[in-house]
């Protein structure tokens, strides 16, 4: 293998169009710094639903919390009984906000399909990015799905408006070179006239949010928009066209966020995560979405973004301290809008557009992998609470991610708190007569009734939301008829809502183990998410759960021996942990799942009619891996594919050079290696893979790895 001349290809990249984006500044703030709107007649406050969901809110927490003080005041109210009663009011408040917005969702959905196409637009006038950051995915299913949306806009007419990036900050060098092959692969089925562009970064500073900032300062000043990827994100043309034709109409919006919903999923888990997207989440962002207004969220993809709007108010700064709680910021979609909307630019979100897809953990133990990491970015938001010049729903957004985690532990604090009680009641002997005169004596008693009408309201308003949902879903005649008719939707709703009550106990505490770890100063990595279907072996669900069954058993003997009303009370919990294994691996199974599709049950409407652009992205991803792009070692590849070896080398970044007498280790070993190894088997079973990505950095160290002849046998290493 030889390097030759660059052919005559494209460039890997455009050229670059620079464009400033400083980090914004969190402790100061000043009016004269907000932009005047260009079209203020846009701008309207949505004050009624506001006001109707804090008066609702209100009102829910102070009858709930009325109705919780007279369940306890019968003979007194002890420590640990207004303890009870805090930390009700607390997650009550928490269901109570979420049943308040979904009525305004109904509302605003009653009578209309809860998602729709949007027709094209005439013409559009702006230049989009379409930009999709990858971190050691399976390359053939992020070029396959690129594949497909590039093939839907242009089909629309509107290719010259947009180019595709993929933006690589992928560590794994086997997975680098994949990403190369795949790139080469979709160039040629797109033809020489697709502007689809790829790049790969040497370091992947500042993780996702930094390989988004280095994309806007080298490349972003050539755009007017871009729309956000994530790797396992799809969109069709109609929707990309149409968030385009918004952002053109309104001048003043800095982001706007579609509702994604999950498609694609089969294990058992997923299927229920799936039909819950579809079935109940319209109504739950036609809600937030009525009532935020254009003071809205922004979730990191599925959005377009304005980059004036991006580059002049997304900067994100490092928090003082050190990791968790300072450093990088990690949940960086919550704080980029905030900072957006500070500016006095528009959030807000388009929750009735179809067309937005992406995917789900397959299992419980895969949310939990990627809800630790999204739990350490929220709970770093309170470190933001007091930036400066926020509207106050940013705050709002913060708090609402920060509770979303510390739900859990006030949750497993009720609970052990209604045990003491228990105990108390059963086993300590109350103080009939205190020093203070009382004709009666004070001890711990509860309204039995009072409770029992309590927890069946409680209920109520925590399933109610699905509720609405379920009814929107059934009122449209293509969404009922496209879950298998109105009975087996109801069937999959209440199935739905037996395996999540199911699910919540085990969550509950995994989200409490995160949240006590993070608080104990212990940072979470960034590791790529596992995507595929597929159960995960029995013994890493047993290491994982099994603490959570041991501690259903031990709750379940002392409620047994306190009181059998304690342990019909916390049965919901109880049954969640003694089956937290079989759950846990029914969850991941695909089987289970399959066999639900057989009988019609949790289905959605985009698996009854699968969208084109998701068949589409499923065959280019399976015609790539047809490739063997996904397999190969990189040097392996690199040696075969004359090619591939010279494209690499065009896309290796130009003018970089190391400092004199700054010496890198990794690149100084695989120096050493590839000099003495005698054939290239025998240099990768030496190289790590540190030093293979060094290497692969290194244009000298790759025409050595050339010339070593293919196929001999390894020998160990430190062996010659």
């Amino acid at each position: 293998m030889t390097p030759d001349a660059a052919a005559n290809t494209p460039e890997a990249m455009p050229p670059e169009a620079p464009m400033a984006m400083p980090a914004q500044p969190l402790n100061r703030w000043s009016d004269d710094q907000v932009r005047e709107l260009v079209a203020p007649q846009l701008w309207r406050t949505p004050w009624v639903s506001r006001i109707f969901v804090a008066t609702g809110l209100i009102a829910a927490v102070l009858l709930g919390g009325r109705e919780m003080y007279r369940v306890v005041e019968v003979g007194g109210v002890t420590v640990l009984e207004w303890a009870l009663l805090a930390l009700f009011l607390v997650n009550f408040s928490w269901i109570a906000l979420a049943f308040v917005s979904a009525i305004v969702g109904f509302f605003a959905l009653f009578g209309k399909p809860a998602i729709a196409t949007p027709e094209p637009p005439e013409k559009l006038n702006s230049r989009n990015a379409l930009v999709m950051p990858i971190y050691n995915e399976q390359p053939s299913r992020v070029f396959g799905a690129m594949q497909a949306v590039y093939e839907e806009i242009a089909r629309l007419g509107f290719a010259a408006h947009f180019d595709c990036f993929l933006v690589s900050d992928t560590t794994d060098p086997d997975i680098w070179i994949a990403e190369e092959r795949a790139f080469i692969a979709l160039r040629e089925a797109l033809g020489p006239e697709a502007k689809v562009y790829y790049r790969h970064r040497p370091k992947n500073h500042r993780r996702k949010a930094g390989n988004i900032e280095d994309f806007v300062t080298r490349w972003g000043g050539a755009y007017d928009h871009m729309v956000i990827f994530d790797a396992d994100s799809l969109m069709t043309g109609h929707a990309i066209v149409a968030l385009a034709a918004a952002m053109e109409a309104d001048p003043d919006a800095g982001i706007i966020q579609t509702l994604p919903l999950v498609i694609n999923r089969n294990t058992l888990f997923a299927r229920t995560q799936q039909f819950a997207s579809r079935v109940y989440g319209p109504v739950i962002a036609a809600g937030i979405g009525v009532w935020y207004g254009r003071d809205g969220n922004y979730w990191g993809h599925n959005a377009i973004i304005r980059m004036e709007a991006f580059a002049g108010g997304g900067g994100l700064p490092d928090l003082r301290g050190r990791p968790p709680f300072g450093g990088l910021i990690m949940s960086h979609d919550f704080v980029e809008a905030a900072l957006i909307r500070r500016k006095g630019w528009a959030v807000y979100m388009l929750p009735r557009l179809e067309g937005s897809y992406e995917e789900s953990p397959p299992s419980l133990i895969d949310l939990a992998a990627r809800d630790r990491r999204w739990c350490q970015g929220n709970l770093q938001h309170t470190a933001l609470l007091a930036t400066r010049g926020l509207y106050p729903l940013s705050r709002q957004h913060f708090l609402n991610g920060i509770f979303s985690y510390l739900a859990s532990p006030f949750w497993m604090f009720m609970l052990l708190c209604g045990i003491a009680l228990a105990l108390q009641s059963k086993f300590i002997r109350p103080e009939y007569f205190t020093d203070e005169f009382a004709l009666f004596p004070a001890w711990p008693r509860f309204d039995a009734e009072r409770a029992l009408t309590l927890f069946a309201v409680t209920m109520a308003i925590l399933i109610a939301p699905k509720v609405f949902g379920l009814i929107i879903h059934l009122m449209n005649g293509a969404s009922r008829r496209g879950s298998g008719g109105a009975f087996r939707t109801i069937v999959s709703a209440i199935l739905e809502i037996i395996l999540s009550s199911l699910f919540a106990p085990i969550m509950m505490l995994v989200q409490s183990s995160s949240v006590f770890e993070i608080l104990a100063g212990r940072s979470t990595g960034w590791n790529p998410q596992r995507r595929d279907d597929g159960s995960i072996p029995f013994r890493d669900i047993a290491w994982n759960h099994g603490w959570h069954t041991a501690l259903g058993v031990v709750t379940l003997i002392s409620g047994a021996l306190i009181a059998p009303s304690l342990v019909a009370w916390m049965s919901p919990t109880i049954a969640g942990l003694l089956l937290a294994i079989p759950l846990s691996w029914a969850s991941g199974n695909l089987a289970w799942g399959l066999a639900l599709k057989r009988l019609g049950l949790m289905l959605i409407p985009e698996e009854t009619n699968v969208p084109p652009i998701a068949t589409a992205a499923r065959d280019y991803g399976r015609r790539l891996a047809g490739l063997g792009v996904d397999s190969a070692d990189a040097l392996k590849a690199l040696h075969a594919d004359e090619r591939l070896f010279r494209e690499h080398g065009r896309m290796l970044p130009k003018g970089v050079s190391r400092p004199r007498g700054q010496i890198e280790p990794d690149r100084c070993m695989a120096a050493a290696k590839i000099t003495e190894a005698e054939s290239l088997d025998e240099a990768i079973a030496w190289l790590t893979p540190k030093e293979k990505t060094a290497l692969l950095h290194d244009r000298a160290l790759l025409a050595l790895a050339a010339k070593l002849p293919d196929g001999a046998e390894p020998a160990p290493a430190g062996s010659a």
